[in-house]
């Protein structure tokens, strides 16, 4: 599933190329979706703006209607110029929003629907979304309340929970446990609240470093560009059986959770 830095990068280039410009043409391979389309007409509205909430991607359009999108594990949005090849088969696309000068195209796109102001006030996810990583501000004391209500759960389920923090997935999870030392399958009572807050400012920073990064990717191994052709980006994700790039012994795996996440960690430097 794409990370919270993934979804505000997308939604920051679909501003650009979009932003201001008039909509010439709008398709969707979701019946729903043209249907509202002939109801709202986006055809001739304005978009206004592309916004990311959480892992959630909003385009706002001129009057009210707002597309929002979520990419789960498979979608992508793509920019093409009008008459572009498109690097994906048009059998992959879910929705496009054109105009004179960009076309984006959403490909694999699982969730995809359009709210109006009331709707998207009511939106469960958006609305029940916890304090966002990525948001201009951050509430970290709200965060932490919500972290706290589920002591009971282990630590890396409790930071991939959307409700209670928006942004981090799995490849943050691990690596933000990773640098902090901090065992995934503790439960998060045993973690102590100045633990639970340099979690976060972990994760926050590092999601906002890999925004301002020009090219594509995670990165948080901080000598990936040093020793680029040995072993990746990260310190632990993707790492399984590999040295620790901190201590040497084998980095271990495992399904974790409801939905089985793989969980990578050192049992040495995250005892």
């Amino acid at each position: 599933m794409p990370e919270g830095d993934t979804i505000f990068r997308a939604a920051r280039t679909l501003h650009r190329a979009l932003a201001g410009r008039v909509v010439t043409r709008f398709e969707s391979a979701y019946p729903a979706l043209t249907r509202v389309e002939v109801d709202h007409s986006i055809s001739g509205r304005t978009i206004e703006a592309v916004s990311s909430r959480g892992k959630h991607l909003l385009i706002s359009f001129s009057g009210g209607p707002v597309l929002r999108t979520h990419m789960r594990m498979n979608g992508s949005w793509h920019v093409y110029r009008p008459g572009e090849r498109w690097r994906r088969p048009r059998r992959d696309m879910r929705i496009v929003v054109a105009t004179d000068r960009y076309e984006a195209v959403g490909f694999n796109i699982p969730v995809a629907e359009f709210l109006d102001a009331r709707a998207e006030a009511r939106q469960e996810d958006l609305r029940e979304l916890g304090p966002d990583l990525l948001g201009e501000s951050f509430d970290e004391a709200e965060a932490l309340r919500r972290i706290r209500a589920h002591d009971d759960q282990e630590i890396a389920d409790v930071l991939l929970n959307q409700r209670l923090v928006a942004g981090i997935g799995n490849i943050y999870k691990c690596e933000t446990l990773f640098l902090c030392g901090v065992n995934p399958f503790q439960r998060t009572h045993d973690v102590t609240d100045d633990m639970v807050r340099t979690l976060l400012r972990t994760a926050r920073k590092y999601l906002q470093a890999n925004v301002a990064m020009r090219s594509g990717g995670i990165v948080t191994y901080a000598g990936f560009r040093r020793e680029r052709g040995e072993g990746g980006r990260h310190y632990a994700y993707g790492r399984a059986g590999r040295p620790c790039r901190k201590c040497g012994t084998p980095i271990r795996l495992q399904a974790q959770g409801p939905h089985a996440r793989l969980t990578y960690w050192c049992p040495t430097c995250q005892p």
